[in-house]
């Protein structure tokens, strides 16, 4: 934590004196970014890039509310810290669930989503009661509110547990390929930011940032009711190592940072880590032999083993929501964007023991077979 303030208070102390820089020396970051939230000796250190340029302020109160706005300042909420554990991996079947997959920094796509099914309000405030929101991994990458987006999924859990819900956030692979600092699929202002600031883009979510240390504690696998949650997929690989669910989340979050050379010191992590792991392997939704596709008995397999009747992933784009091996997998990622602006498929809704694909127009739900 300490070299990672002075990384940040050198480099800051050798361009300006005090903690805003001119504008005319930050024209590639020209847009809205932060809070980057990191703890300190006295309370917190927030960094963000705003209209005048970067600026980093310490906070002796934690309990300080603080601003965060997308790229385009279209949505602008507030949040507060909370305190932050590792969630339990099993839990009863709520009255209701949404379940969504792979946002990747799409606010717009992402917001309409939840309003659209009442996870949310105008002003971004919790209103599903005790239903649970399950966000299948992937806010890095891609677009431009990476930072808002996990804001929010942060403030919405908070919220949710005190109004008796949940919000579960289950790590994808650009959640590892990022913290491994692998920045090929990220955009320009968040490698700009980094570079500028001279630290590697990973390096503002480390254990000491309030997210970096949020996402530490996610889970990998998690199971409500009869539905097992995973980002990619299962192989039979997988199944046949007998994995218990704790000591994969574990054993997940023990090596995320790590290279794929560090990881390669544990058989376990190299394989979780990889294509055949739970956050990359696509042969429970692809059936081309480079993907490794799972047999039939081996899904009925793992669907035993877990004592679960379907399994719910994202990672790999279809045109809509789809099912496989007669509805014990469903694929919930879609183009967001494109979906979205064509009026398909979003997510699945579960009630009252029914599963619909639902729609950003609320009054559109299809039962899902």
């Amino acid at each position: 934590m300490i070299q990672l303030r002075q990384i940040f208070l050198c480099v800051i102390l050798s361009l300006v004196s005090g903690t805003l820089l001119a504008q005319d020396k930050l024209k590639e970051l020209n847009e809205v970014d932060g809070p980057y939230i990191f703890y300190a000796e006295k309370g917190v250190d927030v960094l963000r890039v705003g209209d005048n340029g970067i600026s980093r302020n310490n906070f002796s109160n934690k309990d300080t509310t603080f601003w965060v706005s997308s790229s385009d300042k279209k949505y602008q909420f507030d949040i507060s810290l909370h305190s932050v554990a590792r969630p339990q991996w099993d839990y009863k079947l709520p009255g209701g669930m949404l379940i969504v997959s792979d946002p990747h920094g799409d606010m717009e796509a992402f917001v309409s989503i939840l309003r659209s099914q009442k996870v949310i309000d105008n002003d971004y405030k919790w209103i599903f009661g005790k239903k649970h929101l399950i966000v299948i991994g992937d806010v890095f990458d891609r677009g431009k509110d990476v930072l808002p987006i996990f804001w929010l999924i942060y403030k919405l859990e908070n919220e949710a547990m005190k109004a008796g819900g949940m919000v579960h956030f289950i790590l994808g692979n650009h959640e590892e390929m990022v913290l491994r600092n692998n920045v090929k699929y990220t955009q320009d202002k968040y490698k700009n930011l980094a570079q500028y600031m001279g630290v590697r883009y990973c390096d503002l979510w480390k254990e000491n940032s309030v997210l970096g240390h949020w996402l530490l504690t996610r889970n990998t696998i998690e199971r409500i009711g009869d539905n097992l949650f995973v980002h990619a997929g299962l192989s039979e690989e997988f199944a046949s190592d007998n994995w218990s669910i704790p000591q994969l989340n574990d054993t997940v979050s023990a090596y995320i940072r790590m290279t794929k050379e560090e990881r390669k010191v544990s058989a376990n992590a190299d394989f979780l880590f990889g294509s055949n792991g739970p956050l990359w392997y696509r042969g429970m939704v692809k059936t081309d032999n480079k993907y490794n596709p799972i047999s039939d008995s081996e899904v009925r397999r793992i669907l035993d083993m877990y004592n679960v009747r379907r399994i719910y992933v994202g990672h790999t784009i279809f045109k809509d929501v789809s099912s496989f091996f007669n509805g014990s997998v469903i694929g919930v990622n879609v183009d967001n964007r494109k979906n979205m602006e064509a009026g398909r498929s979003r997510g699945v809704l579960v009630k009252k023991g029914k599963q619909y694909i639902v729609y950003d127009d609320a009054r559109k739900q299809v039962l899902l077979k």
